[in-house]
């Protein structure tokens, strides 16, 4: 309110001059820095041999079991909401008894020999997993679960055969004698590296 009505004049003064070299707030030479040599990276390759792919299956497998899950029970879970209630009750209780299992392997310490060495963690993930199928064949929801399988066991299948794990990989394995298109060697042998 205060300019209302009043004329703006241009500044007299000049505007401060830039030096030759542009600087920032440190007052470093811009210029001087590294800058960082930009990669597209693609995760997906197709793998050289049946043994490579059987190789990566196994290995991503293990890496992205829990995302695998998730996305199969997800899912299972939207295929059985319009129609399996009771089923979808019983998904849901199986899935909060398999993560209170996992809670209570680790809230237990490591010298708790029944959880720890006697039960294997996968033998009782497994058994729940076919209990929660019973239960779904159970309650009418078979259908539901084949198609489901049906469905996303060949995505996860695709996505563990082409996906490389680029964490530590610096060079590239040749096969039988052709450049390139080869395996990506770890920086570090995981099977000596400390966990």
């Amino acid at each position: 309110m205060a300019g209302h009505g009043t004329i703006q004049r241009p500044s007299t003064m000049s505007p401060p001059t830039s030096p030759a070299d542009p600087e920032d707030s440190t007052g470093k030479n811009r210029d001087d820095f590294e800058r960082p040599e930009f990669r597209l990276v693609c995760p997906f390759s197709i793998p050289t041999s049946p043994e490579a792919a059987s190789l990566r299956i196994i290995r991503n497998l293990g890496h992205f079991a829990l995302y695998y899950t998730h996305f199969v029970w997800i899912v299972l879970f939207i295929t059985l909401i319009p129609q399996r209630k009771v089923s979808l009750v019983y998904l849901v209780i199986m899935t909060y008894v398999a993560s209170l299992y996992l809670l209570l392997l680790r809230a237990l310490p490591p010298y708790f020999h029944l959880l720890h060495n006697i039960i294997y963690k996968s033998m009782v993930l497994g058994l729940i997993a076919v209990a929660t199928m019973v239960e779904l064949i159970a309650t009418e929801a078979g259908l539901h679960l084949v198609i489901t399988l049906a469905a996303t066991v060949p995505i996860v299948l695709i996505h563990a055969v082409l996906w490389v794990r680029e964490d530590f990989c610096v060079e590239e394995r040749t096969g039988g004698g052709g450049a390139g298109g080869g395996e990506l060697v770890p920086l570090v042998d995981e099977s000596t590296a400390m966990v």
